[in-house]
């Protein structure tokens, strides 16, 4: 077969892999993963990870976490995301919501890791803590890491109890190692 055949062929199959939205189209609607912060008194750890936005999510996902103290009526969120970093602003991104299991961009999320009860209430406090050590908080490399995926997998490292298997495709998260 023509290399240029084989080229072209190659182009067009991820180009049609794509996505011809823009990412501010995409959905961003909650998955129904995270229990309800209004009906759940117990404290919630979920990580979730989802394919990566167009192309990207052929080989890679996005991870991030969310935590839910006791009685607490919203979950407060933590990822990594590269953008904007080149221009000062941190990788770490913190935020509180009632859906911490959006769509990312398009992408339906599954949660890889769920702890409730007491055992969520021991640990926040734990990953809250290493969330403070995060040592790459101001960087972002799409490989080999430190990226989204760097990031929960050095938080399962430091807190060993989530006992966290991280994704197969969540690249970078070896970076942590």
């Amino acid at each position: 077969m023509n290399v240029k055949l084989i080229v072209f062929i190659l182009t067009v199959v991820l180009l049609s892999a794509c996505s011809s939205k823009n990412w501010r189209e995409t959905s961003r609607e909650p998955a129904g993963l995270a229990p309800n912060p209004e009906l759940t008194q117990d404290a919630v750890i979920q990580f979730y990870a989802a394919d990566a936005f167009s192309w990207r999510g052929w080989f890679a996902v996005h991870s991030w976490f969310a935590l839910k103290k006791q009685g607490a009526d919203e979950y407060t969120v933590y990822e990594v995301v590269g953008w904007g970093v080149k221009e000062g602003r941190p990788a770490i991104r913190t935020y509180t919501t009632k859906t911490p299991d959006r769509y990312w961009y398009g992408a339906k999320p599954e949660a890889f890791l769920t702890i409730s009860g007491a055992k969520a209430s021991k640990l926040i406090p734990e990953i809250e803590a290493a969330v403070m050590q995060y040592p790459w908080k101001d960087e972002y490399t799409l490989f080999p890491g430190p990226n989204s995926n760097t990031f929960p997998a050095w938080i399962g490292i430091k807190v060993p109890e989530l006992e966290l298997d991280m994704p197969f495709r969540a690249i970078g998260s070896g970076y942590a190692d």
